[in-house]
């Protein structure tokens, strides 16, 4: 990385390294290493890091900060709700939209290949890289520095958030929610529906409708359709907005936590309403 680039992402991280090899292999994606390593295969034992083993060490310190956190905030939660809590907190839907604002994408170290085929927007790869600056924060600094970058830019915007929204607990998992809102009201079980997949193979978009007849049967289906990066975030989304359809007709029971399903998931398409 070039030093400019180092400062702002520095900048922006709110952290300053000392070992700046440690941050230089956090950004740097396995189809970087091994293409350089190819390069020098002429060379002996050529060896180059990549963030893998940091995204790992990151995961870990991640979850260890977050725990830690919300046990001391709320003292009053039971261990599910911390635990779905933290599971939101931690989420590849979460983490993604930390990887973005930090514009962890432009710094990122990567192979042509991984180049060509748009690497530098794909959640994956930023999420992970996420982590692997953790680690690398968490490695250069300590532990408290560390948990300093989570609470400021992982953990306290977030928990803001949804403050503002109301203060009740994110649901994540809106197929289960969606199951115990329409046994509730005595509707058929929805039928998720993968209606187009789309993209190269390593990359594929796949788009799924969750379907909800309604009590008679003879009235047209409600339908949630999404897309995602795999069928099953898709069938969530697509879950999701059928929760929040219900929510709106007041008819949607509340979820066995005791609080009522609520969508927190943006710039996704309404519910739409068809005949069969």
């Amino acid at each position: 990385m070039k030093e400019r680039e180092i400062t702002a992402l520095e900048a922006g991280l709110g952290y300053h390294f000392r070992r700046r090899a440690v941050i230089e292999q956090a950004v740097t994606h396995s189809s970087q290493a091994r293409e350089q390593e190819a390069q020098h295969a002429g060379e002996g034992k050529y060896k180059v890091s990549d963030n893998e083993q940091l995204e790992f060490l990151g995961d870990a310190v991640l979850s260890l900060i977050t725990s830690e956190e919300l046990f001391q905030r709320f003292p009053q939660f039971r261990e599910g709700e911390l635990s779905k809590l933290r599971a939101h907190l931690v989420s590849e839907r979460h983490l993604i939209r930390v990887a973005q604002e930090l514009e962890l994408g432009h710094y990122l170290r990567l192979g042509r290949g991984e180049e060509k085929s748009g690497g530098r927007s794909k959640t994956a790869l930023l999420v992970d890289a996420l982590e692997a600056i953790l680690a690398a924060i968490y490695l250069d600094g300590g532990l408290e520095v560390a948990r300093e970058f989570v609470l400021n830019k992982v953990i306290a915007p977030e928990l803001e958030r949804m403050q503002s929204l109301g203060g009740t607990l994110p649901v994540t998992d809106f197929k289960s929610a969606l199951q115990e809102a329409v046994q509730g009201l005595g509707l058929p079980q929805p039928a998720y529906v993968l209606v187009e997949q789309a993209g190269p193979e390593h990359s594929k978009t796949f788009t799924v409708e969750a379907r909800l007849d309604t009590r008679n049967g003879k009235e047209p289906a409600f339908v949630g359709r999404a897309q995602g990066s795999t069928k099953k975030m898709a069938e969530q989304d697509a879950a999701r907005q059928l929760l929040t359809f219900l929510a709106s007709q007041s008819k949607a029971p509340e979820a066995k936590s005791g609080h009522a399903p609520q969508a927190r998931v943006e710039n996704s398409a309404g519910p739409e309403r068809t005949g069969h």
